[in-house]
């Protein structure tokens, strides 16, 4: 049986370039399960590729079918924005191991859906005025920059991931990236050792 090794994390923590190099290692064998979002697209953002960028009228037609494993929605400055991962096609547990980028609510919703024992927490942590200096620098490059946006992100990630939320979610463990390389490399040998893990399981439990 296969796992879902969620990344969670404060805006502007690197979780999209740890994301993209864990996927490129194919010594992993993770899949990638796209989550969908009524946000406009940025950017250098491909449909299908960070999201798939859909409409509220599709996401109402998903929860109809009972098909949206968790949905969290914003108010921005810009007005009502959802995020939400679907039970589609793209996941089979039954075969394989995936990664997915969420929030921590995503997070909980994800691992009650599917059991504490298939989601798999990975929190990156980076000092608050280096992610301040990132996040800056990104929004500088989009056309048209939402810089009050960006406040209104860093300011709630402080509560969201506040430490009694990160104790209430079951998350202890946490993975400093003031170095990408090194950062990277913790996170690919705590996932290998869960696949281990789950790996001496199955044989066990045949």
């Amino acid at each position: 049986m296969g796992r879902i090794f969620c990344i969670v994390g404060k805006s502007s923590s690197g979780k999209d370039t740890i994301y993209k190099k864990l996927l490129k290692n194919k010594s992993l064998r993770l899949k990638k399960i796209v989550p969908y979002t009524t946000r406009p697209i940025r950017a250098g953002e491909q449909e299908g590729v960070e999201y798939h960028f859909t409409t509220i009228e599709v996401m109402e037609q998903l929860q109809s079918e009972n098909k949206i494993i968790e949905c969290r929605s914003y108010d921005t400055v810009y007005g009502r924005w959802y995020y939400f991962t679907a039970k589609d096609s793209q996941i089979e547990l039954e075969k394989y191991d995936y990664l997915v980028i969420g929030t921590l609510e995503s997070y909980i919703k994800t691992r009650d859906y599917f059991g504490e024992d298939k989601v798999v927490p990975v929190y990156i942590d980076l000092e608050d005025g280096e992610r301040l200096s990132r996040a800056l620098k990104r929004e500088k490059k989009q056309s048209s920059p939402k810089y009050e946006e960006m406040c209104r992100r860093f300011i709630a990630d402080a509560k969201d991931f506040s430490k009694e939320n990160l104790e209430k979610a079951g998350i202890t463990k946490k993975f400093d990236n003031c170095n990408l390389k090194d950062c990277t490399k913790e996170i690919e040998n705590y996932i290998k050792s869960n696949q281990e893990q789950e790996m001496s399981n199955e044989i066990v439990r045949s």
